[in-house]
């Protein structure tokens, strides 16, 4: 017998997740197959009452339990009755489903999401809604950005639409489309090749099993692949660097300030005289480093793989192993979980214990051993000869450094080799390492500052189009934010690209060769508004202004006009 639970709409988040738990271990002692779609269940118990947003439960046989009390008071009792008493739910009685129009045309609903959460996420949101306007297609995107998540699906779109897009970058959760034909993508293909995009979605969609143990779960996980593990950790750690970073910043700010006042001044005397702030930034970036690994690990073994994950980022920060050795750890706890939870038998009876006891326990104290006694000590020795290289670093040395990271920052826009530059930079800034991450964001500026300057003195050769988007463009850069030159690199490649990356390494360059440091990896120019995040701010503006203009200056110089660009074409 196979039974599916589910929420009505008026069970509460705790409520009905604690009813189903009550309702799966009992079912599990009465040898009940709880499966997690409604299409393959013999049976469907819906908990807490109201309606079922579900269209697949529609026809099916369904138990409406609306008092919890009943659920927590006898579980197999409710089972029991399910199986005798189940009657079959008719479209009728769902009036939320039924109350949204549809008029024959097609309806997508979508999730967007990038590692930032800034640029990518937004700007695929509108390249769908975009393609669904033209096609005549009812559309909603869901964005789960930096903020958190934007323009939320609602059960009822969910259950009406005819196929879901999963434009994401990183891991996120997808539960509440369990059941729905679910295509996923990137935002990188979603943004520069949407139709096809919606062409391969209503050829490839799958119906999405929601991530439990099932295999077809783990083969999803295993498809993502390293970078893309790699891409969640940052994701989730970002914030904190962010948060850290500022706060050391302010900290030092107030230091210098409290100098100046000498005797006046109590609250800021308060503030810096004791290491309040300066503890408080140093306890955010000690965060870092385990957010990292467990976030890796939760991207490749979801819930299971988040604690070891976490503690193996921990014991990477106390042994000195840092970043790198917190990046190897969170693979390595990752994959553990998951094969525990995959491939460790257990009978049925104890099946529900292996999420909340045997993979955290085993998983955890595995992982502690290894990063203790294998990792820790060949990674903390490499991460010491890294700092001891940075530190020492000549002029000339440094400047090729900047223009490597500047040009890399340039190459893709926010693709592989610009997060490979990003990663590299925001993670030494938790070994208190500040010069890579200035080239980082320097560089990063230039292309849409560029694009935003070849469109001001050429106007002439580009579309009225492309002029507002050069006025977009010049904000996009001022905040740090590279893909505001997509639009351009995607038109003209060849002379974008090579333009931007010149740019960039001239940037990046002069950046290091004026010594400069920057302790946040966000937020472009505004993060200058708190005093000492950059230094020194002179050098570190003229380098981002002489390499944006001279990418500028060079992308005007050979771009062909419009016309004669169309006519080529």
């Amino acid at each position: 017998m196979n039974i599916y639970i589910i929420e009505g709409s008026n069970a509460g988040p705790v409520n009905g997740r604690l009813a189903k738990a009550e309702l799966a271990l009992a079912a599990n002692s009465l040898n009940l197959n709880i499966v997690d779609n409604a299409t393959s269940a013999d049976t469907i118990i819906s908990v807490g009452g109201g309606n079922i947003s579900e269209k697949s439960v529609i026809g099916k046989k369904v138990y409406i339990v609306s008092d919890f009390n009943e659920v927590f008071a006898d579980p197999k009792k409710i089972l029991n009755e399910a199986q005798s008493k189940a009657t079959v739910y008719e479209q009728s009685a769902n009036t939320t489903i039924a109350s949204i129009p549809n008029n024959g045309q097609k309806r997508i609903v979508a999730v967007t999401a990038c590692p930032t959460g800034v640029a990518h996420t937004f700007m695929a949101a509108e390249a769908i809604e975009e393609e669904a306007k033209k096609r005549g297609w009812w559309c909603k995107v869901e964005t789960r950005g930096s903020v958190g998540v934007g323009n939320e699906l609602t059960p009822e779109e969910v259950a009406s639409a005819d196929v879901v897009i999963a434009a994401c970058d990183i891991d996120v959760d997808l539960s509440k489309f369990a059941g729905k034909k679910l295509y996923r993508t990137k935002t990188g293909p979603a943004l520069k090749k949407t139709a096809q995009e919606f062409d391969k979605a209503f050829e490839e969609a799958t119906v999405y099993q929601p991530i439990a143990n099932s295999s077809t779960a783990k083969a999803n996980n295993d498809k993502k692949g390293v970078y893309q593990h790699l891409l969640t950790g940052i994701s989730y750690m970002l914030p904190m660097v962010v948060a850290g970073g500022l706060i050391i910043a302010l900290s030092f700010a107030l230091g210098e300030f409290k100098e100046v006042i000498n005797n006046q001044g109590v609250l800021v005397k308060t503030l810096v005289g004791e290491p309040h702030l300066a503890q408080i930034g140093e306890l955010a970036f000690s965060l870092m480093v385990p957010l990292l690994a467990g976030y890796i690990a939760y991207s490749i073994a979801d819930r299971p793989g988040l604690v070891p994950g976490l503690v193996g980022g921990l014991l990477a920060v106390s042994t000195g192993a840092g970043f790198l050795g917190g990046i190897i750890i969170g693979y390595f706890a990752g994959y553990l979980a998951m094969c525990i939870s995959k491939y460790l038998p257990l009978p049925k009876t104890l099946e529900a214990l292996k999420p909340i006891l045997i993979v955290p326990l085993f998983a955890t104290l595995i992982t502690g051993l290894v990063m203790q006694l294998i990792f820790a000590t060949p990674i903390a020795w490499i991460m010491i000869h890294l700092d001891v290289w940075l530190r020492s670093m000549g002029t000339t040395n440094a400047i090729l450094l900047g223009a490597v990271l500047g040009g890399m920052m340039c190459t893709d826009m926010g693709g592989p080799i610009n997060k490979a530059a990003y990663l590299f930079g925001t993670t030494l800034i938790s070994s208190h390492q500040y010069m890579p991450m200035a080239a980082v964001m320097a560089g990063g500026m230039v292309p849409p500052l560029a694009m935003g300057i070849a469109t001001l003195i050429a106007r002439k050769k580009f579309a009225k189009t492309e002029q507002e988007s050069g006025k977009a463009s010049l904000v996009l850069g001022l905040c740090f934010i590279s893909e505001g030159a997509i639009p351009f690199a995607a038109r003209d490649p060849l002379r974008v690209i090579p333009c931007c990356i010149i740019g960039g390494a001239i940037t990046g360059g002069m950046a290091l060769a004026f010594g400069s440091t920057l302790m946040t990896p966000h937020g472009g120019l505004f993060a200058l508004a708190i005093p000492g995040v950059v230094k020194p701010v002179g050098g570190y503006l003229l380098s981002i202004v002489v390499g944006a203009v001279i990418a500028g200056v060079a992308y005007a110089f050979i771009k062909q006009p419009e016309s004669e660009a169309t006519a080529v074409a």
